[in-house]
């Protein structure tokens, strides 16, 4: 049970920074960059990496707040590349599956 509240409080706690840290680059009211961002798309792929196959406590909460960052950024940024981390990481999640059995 204490494991999900951190991994939770871990992912809010993301989701803030990455709301602040959005607030401070982009300052227009609307969505205007609409280019892919690599940088938050290897955060993002890291980060759900972790949450999902790290099997620490540590390390899955350092992913799930990873994963918030790119995710809690201002509505209409991150979330291709969110999108993009989870499905490199369900994939990721996959092999690792296939490898052990």
């Amino acid at each position: 049970m204490l494991n999900y509240m951190i991994y939770i409080l871990a992912f809010v706690v993301g989701s803030i920074i990455g709301l602040v840290y959005s607030y401070k680059k982009h300052g227009e009211p609307f969505v205007a960059v609409t280019k892919f961002n690599f940088l938050a798309a290897i955060i993002s792929t890291i980060g759900w990496i972790l949450a999902f196959n790290a099997g620490n406590v540590i390390l899955s909460a350092i992913g799930f707040a990873l994963a918030g960052f790119i995710m809690g950024e201002r509505p209409g940024y991150g979330r291709k590349e969110s999108a993009v981390g989870l499905i490199i990481s369900i994939i990721v999640y996959l092999l690792s599956l296939n490898w052990i059995a």
